[in-house]
């Protein structure tokens, strides 16, 4: 998985998974899911990202369960 924030578009963007997006729907207005062509998620695209997360250009990862 792989997270990138760009500063230039405010677009945050998370990558579930390597494939080719042959697909892609805005579920709500920003909300990009993108594809491929099983029907798998392989990203997500948050538009006008600092609108919405509190700091995009800082990611925590965690591990539920994780000591």
């Amino acid at each position: 998985m792989k997270v990138i924030y760009d500063r230039e578009t405010d677009t945050l963007s998370i990558i579930l998974r390597a494939g080719k997006v042959c697909e892609s729907d805005e579920v709500r207005e920003g909300l990009i899911l993108d594809y491929d062509r099983g029907g798998r998620i392989v990203s997500l695209e948050l538009l006008d990202a600092s609108e919405q997360v509190k700091a995009p250009d800082s990611v925590e990862f965690a591990l539920a369960g994780a000591k």
